[in-house]
């Protein structure tokens, strides 16, 4: 018996990295999974193939995917992208609000568009898909899951980053309120928070030995993360395995919020 064999899950931004581990994660627990992409629709294609691959194996008992074009900063964007999914499967289950982007820049020369665009992606775009699921959840009755993807600079600052980290903290504040909020009608909700992660995104430095080296050196295991451990935690977290666990951050950074510099003694304090 899969995990999460007959639930309807949608995820955002599952085009490459950890949506598309997450999408085929899913999949694999027998799960049917609509890949939320904002412009990249190859790269979309590409976790949909591999994604029913990780699904024929249970596809007598009725396993589907499918693409929904959308860019989550968009109200009315995010509203089509819930009527396809519920026209075409009557029900969701589980939101996992994977859809994010970063830029870099220092803060003093910031464009404000630049900054205003990662805040309307990562939590603008985070709230509005978490809003139509509520409603959603509410009106079919029995609960249901919103999982959010921040990451470690939720809590971490992150120089030259600054709308990026504002996003995810904002992000976790509003999954313990949301957790909070809804608890008592079943709903629940919880954040994972990547380290370093090898995905596309983090390519200026997965792809220089380099900056690859000072990155992990900063990480206690000694090595970047996998889309797929993100993937992992996300399942783990809309299984029924995770029945009691809500408001809550999972961070899976290889030991990177346990502050490394601190490995060995260097202050004259205890």
């Amino acid at each position: 018996m899969k995990r999460l064999e007959g639930k309807n899950v949608l995820v955002t931004g599952g085009s490459t990295g950890i949506g598309r581990a997450t999408a085929i994660r899913f999949a694999d627990e027998g799960a049917n999974v609509a890949i939320n992409y904002h412009s990249s629709k190859t790269e979309a294609e590409i976790t949909l193939e591999e994604t029913k691959d990780a699904c024929s194996i249970i596809r007598e008992k009725g396993c589907r995917e499918m693409l929904v074009q959308g860019d989550v900063a968009r109200e009315e964007d995010v509203r089509r992208i819930f009527r396809e999914v519920l026209k075409a499967w009557g029900r969701l289950d589980i939101l996992v609000n994977n859809a994010g982007i970063q830029t870099a820049s220092p803060t003093h020369e910031m464009a404000a568009d630049a900054y205003d665009r990662v805040l309307a992606v990562n939590l603008r775009g985070a709230f509005l898909c978490a809003r139509e699921a509520v409603r959603h959840f509410l009106d079919r009755g029995g609960g249901g899951i919103i999982l959010n993807n921040t990451s470690v600079h939720e809590t971490i600052p992150k120089p030259q980053y600054a709308p990026y980290a504002a996003s995810k903290a904002g992000l976790r504040a509003l999954s313990r309120t949301l957790a909070l909020e809804y608890a008592g009608q079943g709903i629940r909700v919880n954040t994972v928070a990547p380290g370093a992660i090898r995905t596309p995104i983090n390519r200026e430095w997965t792809d220089d030995p380099g900056k690859k080296a000072a990155v992990e050196g900063h990480i206690p295991m000694g090595r970047a993360g996998e889309p797929e451990e993100i993937a992992a935690v996300f399942v783990f977290l809309a299984s029924d395995e995770a029945a009691y666990i809500t408001g809550q951050t999972i961070y899976v950074d290889g030991g990177l919020t346990l502050c490394a510099d601190f490995r060995t003694p260097w202050s004259s304090g205890s």
